[in-house]
């Protein structure tokens, strides 16, 4: 996709959240099921049904998906799509990695030590990039990228979570 095919694209939904703030708010959902048999969760994604499970840290074997390391590769995935887009909206020709990477101490978790954080205490995300762009122009692509990825404006605004239970 070039600049244009993706403005082009952007265009009308940009127009419409411009005069119907409302139609901008789209709420995302994911849903599992409970393993009734193990620890585990299944969770169907838009092209995978995938099943989260514990750690080897926690407990667990290492054949399920890690939930925490599923957070990473959301933020991996989401920061490297947002590059993409804001360097084709820049004309900027763009290569390369992303990474991330969480310090999570497991004592929090498992309830070892009550003072232990439950989470990642420092998360870090990286891009290696193959680019011809100068200085500036890689340093207003990472802003521009930080600005606009969902995943990362998400974890460090600690939106307000609400949990419900139904029995």
């Amino acid at each position: 996709m070039d600049a244009t095919t993706l403005k082009d694209a952007q265009a009308p939904l940009k127009q419409r959240y411009r005069e119907d703030a409302g139609s901008a708010l789209v709420t995302m959902r994911a849903d599992g099921e409970l393993d009734g048999t193990g620890v585990a969760c299944r969770v169907r994604t838009a092209t995978a049904l995938v099943e989260a499970g514990l750690h080897p840290a926690s407990g667990g074997d290492g054949t399920r998906l890690c939930s925490g390391e599923m957070l990473l590769e959301a933020l991996v995935a989401c920061a490297g799509v947002t590059l993409r887009a804001v360097a084709t909206s820049l004309g900027l020709e763009v290569d390369g990695t992303v990474h991330a990477e969480g310090d999570l101490d497991f004592r929090g978790t498992l309830g070892v030590d009550k003072e232990a954080p439950v989470g990642f205490r420092d998360i870090r995300l990286g891009f290696d990039l193959r680019t011809s762009a100068d200085a500036d122009q890689v340093a207003t692509l990472i802003r521009l990228t930080e600005r606009y990825c969902v995943v990362l404006q998400t974890i460090t605004g600690s939106p307000t979570v609400s949990v419900t239970t139904d029995v």
